[in-house]
């Protein structure tokens, strides 16, 4: 089952340290709510260049802005996980790293991909899953961490899901 969080999210800092922190704000507060043996994942994803954050841009200008400092340059992107027991134990974290190179820049891609409207409520302005893709030359590491959840991280942070022993 999937729950919004509804919290407030850190956008500045270092990026490691902000995701996991996101992701472990969101599964404290759906964790709360919940009793046990219910297990809450959290999950944060931040995109990183020279040091400045790329969180949801605010509007399709925004946006805009954003995919045009990405473009032809090669950019971080972070995911957070938070894996947390319903109520307030103690839960396990863990972060991954993705590199993603974006293509030169192109204002008639850019002028489509903002169109589609698929932008909002991404981290960095892009969802690589879908039209997205369009924008990208290379990935250098989990292609699933740019999607949002790095698999290879989840299952090494909680090998028990491979099992059903959850």
């Amino acid at each position: 089952m999937r729950e919004p969080a509804g919290v407030e999210e850190l956008a500045a800092g270092e990026p490691a340290p902000v995701a996991l922190e996101n992701a472990h704000r969101k599964a404290a507060s759906v964790a709360a709510e919940l009793a046990p043996p219910a297990l809450v994942l959290g999950a944060d994803t931040v995109v990183a260049l020279d040091g400045e954050l790329y969180g949801k841009p605010t509007d399709a200008a925004h946006a805009r802005a954003m995919l045009e400092r990405l473009a032809g340059r090669t950019h971080e992107v972070w995911s957070g996980l938070a894996l947390l027991p319903a109520g307030d134990g103690e839960g396990r974290m863990t972060v991954a790293r993705t590199a993603v190179t974006f293509r030169a820049p192109d204002a008639r891609v850019l002028d489509w991909y903002i169109r589609g409207g698929e932008w909002s409520g991404r981290a960095g302005a892009y969802a690589i899953q879908g039209r997205g893709a369009a924008l990208v030359e290379a990935v250098a590491g989990d292609f699933w961490n740019v999607v949002g959840l790095p698999v290879p991280a989840l299952l090494e942070l909680a090998p028990e899901l491979l099992t059903g022993a959850v």
